[in-house]
């Protein structure tokens, strides 16, 4: 259990000492199964799915007000509480829905930091669309990163989408310009545009957002319509920090989630619902082109206690 959690559980109070005063208020019948042993082992669960210490804090917080009421009965009471109380923060993202143009074409930003796999989850992100019959077209913004364009480029015939792109160390707004005027001119349904994946710390990053978004404003009437932040759900805590960089400099609307094929659960996704309202809409569960799907809240809260 890691240091930083100790540290908060002193600042309140032991976890496994609240338990206790659970049990002397007649445990089994207030609370069923709900012992010290099932606590720990939900707690460090919520940990190990970078949870982060406050979110998981106030997690086990509403489940001991559930149990003190009455509402955590019999075998697994407690996970099922835990498992519904994850679902009732998330839900926000099932009601966010995506949103897009009334005239014109609907244009979502996309941000993220370098290796998360922007590029490749834009593009399934096209295929999706691509599916549903609607067109598209991707705009290769990312001048800054060598062949980030031309991969893009190649990823826009894979999938069946359009394609404008910039050179090399190009200006990236004059990119995101052109191709929603090539949008508008071919009555394209949508325009994904891909941006510069540098460190979330470069203020020189920042800013160069700070102008694309500007641009696209002005191009089109509310717009963007989207600014999704693809997030790697192996960098836990991390990804907060990315999240609150990169909202300071778009707006952004929710979160592409990647990478949850591997061991990663992505708890953090609950902290960036409390902190910062921003619900994620799909998640990426594998390489293959078509492993990008809708998020459920349910099936989410499901997989965060599920054992595996």
């Amino acid at each position: 259990m890691s240091r930083l959690f100790r540290t908060a559980v002193e600042r309140k109070k032991s976890l496994w000492r609240r338990a206790l005063d659970l049990a002397l208020t007649d445990v089994r019948v207030l609370a069923g199964g709900m012992d010290h042993e099932s606590l720990e082992t939900l707690e460090e669960r919520l940990l190990a799915a970078d949870f982060g210490v406050e979110a998981t804090l106030r997690l086990v917080d509403a489940v001991e007000a559930r149990a003190r009421r009455g509402q955590v009965k019999g075998p697994g009471g407690l996970r099922h509480a835990l498992r519904d109380e994850i679902a009732r923060i998330l839900e926000p993202a099932r009601e966010a829905g995506v949103r897009g143009a009334e005239a014109g074409p609907t244009v979502w930003l996309v941000v993220g930091a370098n290796g998360v796999g922007k590029t490749t989850t834009i593009a399934k992100l096209a295929r999706q669309l691509r599916k549903e019959d609607r067109t598209v077209l991707l705009a290769g913004a990312d001048t800054y990163r060598a062949g980030a364009v031309r991969q893009l480029a190649v990823w826009a015939q894979r999938v069946g989408a359009d394609f404008v792109g910039g050179r090399e160390g190009g200006d990236a707004a004059s990119v995101a310009f052109d191709a929603i005027d090539a949008a508008t001119a071919r009555k394209t349904d949508v325009v994904l545009v891909d941006t510069s994946g540098r460190l979330h710390t470069n203020r020189n990053l920042m800013e160069e957002l700070r102008k694309v978004e500007r641009v696209i404003a002005r191009r089109v009437e509310g717009a963007p319509h989207e600014g999704l932040i693809v997030l790697d759900a192996t960098v836990g805590q991390n990804a907060l920090s990315q999240a609150r960089a990169f909202g300071e400099a778009i707006g952004l609307t929710g979160i592409l989630l990647t990478k949850l094929d591997s061991t990663a659960r992505g708890g953090i996704v609950v902290a960036l619902q409390e902190e910062m309202a921003l619900p994620v809409k799909w998640l990426g569960t594998g390489e293959g082109m078509d492993d990008l799907e809708p998020f459920d809240p349910d099936a989410f809260a499901d997989g965060i206690l599920d054992d595996r």
